[in-house]
């Protein structure tokens, strides 16, 4: 949801992002998981002219999609914490 919140992006676009990220994901993976933000109203969709085949779909975040990411994040961060902390016990 934050590569769809930095710019709107097609599937594949964010299967590159992604693994420019050190990140390897499939297609088959990716498409399901926007299907599925798509379905919960999380992001939209727009299509657009591609340069070779059909019509590519942009997805871009919903307002709920904004909010929601907002919570993944603060709850990542919260986790993050509990488990550098939890690491970090037995070292002294």
């Amino acid at each position: 949801m934050q590569l769809i919140h930095q710019r709107e992006s097609y599937g594949y676009e964010l299967v590159e992002r992604l693994s420019e990220l050190g990140l390897e994901v499939s297609t088959g993976l990716v498409y399901p998981v926007l299907n599925r933000l798509e379905r919960d109203a999380l992001v939209a969709t727009t299509p657009r002219p591609s340069p070779s085949g059909p019509p590519r779909k942009y997805f871009s975040l919903t307002d709920a999609g904004v909010t929601a990411l907002a919570a993944a994040r603060s709850q990542w961060e919260e986790t993050a914490t509990a488990v550098a902390t939890a690491l970090n016990s037995g070292e002294e």
